[in-house]
């Protein structure tokens, strides 16, 4: 929509309109009427006589834009309120040191569990334009990384630079961060809830990815699932691998990179009672298609409608109107006081 910002400097056409009407009342009052004596040719009209006619009018024209310019002419792209069908879905990921686990590789490309986990999770976002959608990434404390938001751009910048946290070692060589290495389950859907509960819609769904069983946290998992249950929250639980040996990247004691295998263990029962307890689904996935399968069933979960403002910024267009402005300004004042020594 094009508006102007400013438009009380519109007031300036009335001293503009006044100095139109002496430029072009004055040309008539010293122009003077007379008959060429027959045989004589008719006049030429030359550059300076063009000048001239020229001249004013260019004036009169700068000082229009500029004035325009000052009323600041813009693209505004106003607020629009959008009603769609919509869910209120919280995305909670887990970020422990097991979704480094490279068991969900394909062909000669080795994809950790987490590099497939968010990759099948944007394409997800990029399906449901219309939800409002939240992330939270857990390891051995729950962090809201993007609140419930319609702005999907920005939820998938961040889902981008999510990471699992690597070890951290002191002189001695032990792990001092350790507990980011853990499964907080209960302290995640604890946080998943609280930011459900702040939404008024009619379905909230809690999508909970995790490959491991929960061995820390302030909250337990079956006090979060109750609290979570009587807000009237689904779970749909994603079991990500299985228990036993996976490969992990590692290095040899020359520095090189090699594969190794390592005991993972996944809490399946508890998986499926977050689920079964709270009317949700639980999905044991074992590659990326079976991850793209749970996905795209949840995809189809029942909608509500969702009121929101979209505000989008405006685009100023000022300076097409002032630059051309001051050019025929300045152009049309030396035309003047160079030819016609005046300054209109």
């Amino acid at each position: 929509m094009f508006e102007f910002q400013n438009p009380v400097w519109f007031i300036l056409l009335l001293p503009w309109l006044a100095v139109v009407w002496a430029v072009y009342a004055r040309r008539r009052s010293t122009g003077m009427l007379f008959t060429l004596p027959p045989g004589l040719p008719p006049p030429r009209r030359t550059w300076r006589l063009r000048l001239r006619t020229i001249l004013p009018a260019a004036y009169l024209a700068g000082a229009l834009l500029l004035i325009c310019a000052l009323a600041r002419p813009q693209l505004v792209f106003a607020r629009v309120t959008r009603t769609t069908d919509a869910l209120a879905i919280q995305l909670v990921v887990d970020i422990s040191g097991s979704m480094e686990a490279l068991d969900f590789s394909t062909g000669r490309e080795l994809r950790s569990r987490m590099d497939v986990v968010k990759d099948t999770m944007a394409e997800f976002v990029a399906g449901r334009p219309d939800d409002l959608l939240g992330l939270v990434a857990f390891g051995g404390f729950a962090v809201s990384r993007v609140p419930l938001t319609l702005d999907h751009s920005a939820l998938q910048h961040v889902l981008a630079e999510v990471q699992v946290p690597r070890p951290q070692y002191d002189r001695q060589g032990r792990i001092v961060n350790e507990e980011d290495m853990l499964t907080a389950i209960g302290d995640a859907l604890a946080v998943a809830a609280a930011r459900l509960e702040q939404e008024d819609v009619k379905s909230r769904v809690i999508v909970l990815i995790s490959d491991g069983e929960s061995n820390t946290g302030v909250v337990l998992p079956e006090v979060a699932m109750r609290a979570v249950k009587a807000l009237g929250i689904k779970i749909y639980t994603i079991g990500v691998g299985s228990t036993g040996p996976a490969p992990f990247r590692a290095r040899d004691i020359f520095g090189r990179e090699v594969i190794q295998r390592a005991q993972v263990t996944m809490d399946e029962e508890l998986l499926q009672r977050l689920a079964d307890e709270t009317d949700g689904v639980y999905y044991n996935v074992r590659d990326p298609k079976g991850l793209e399968r749970a996905f795209s069933e949840i995809d189809r979960l029942e909608r509500t409608e969702v009121h929101s403002d979209i505000y989008r910024r405006h685009n100023e267009l000022y300076a097409r109107w002032l630059w051309p402005g001051l050019v025929m300004l300045c152009l049309a004042l030396v035309g003047n006081m160079i030819w016609g020594r005046r300054l209109i």
